[in-house]
């Protein structure tokens, strides 16, 4: 007895092209790179950080958000001016009230 295998080995059947090989249709179209959003301030200043629907952490500074980054593995050179990042409610120099905590009260 002889074994013959399937012709959707060969990407032949169900219409496939035998010139193109066959890739499964979730593959299609990978997200390229993760959609990264810097949260507006709360009202102490820190910044929620996440990629896609996953919370990478909370960042008090922009060094933060970069070390969030570089731990999920997402390595931005310049999280300040990367397209990849989205800064919601302020730049990366806008931190409010975090420096509010530190000063001291005039009177």
């Amino acid at each position: 007895m002889r074994t013959v295998p399937h012709p959707a080995l060969f990407g032949v059947g169900r219409g496939a092209d035998p010139g193109r090989p066959q890739q499964p249709e979730v593959m299609a179209h990978p997200p390229e790179h993760p959609h990264i959003v810097v949260h507006s301030p709360a009202l102490d200043g820190s910044r929620r950080v996440t990629s896609g629907d996953e919370t990478l952490g909370v960042a008090s500074h922009i060094d933060d958000v970069a070390e969030l980054l570089r731990l999920a593995d997402l390595y931005v050179t310049d999280v300040a001016e990367d397209a990849l990042v989205e800064w919601q409610g302020g730049g990366p120099d806008e931190w409010p009230g975090l420096h509010e905590h530190h000063e001291h009260p005039q009177g």
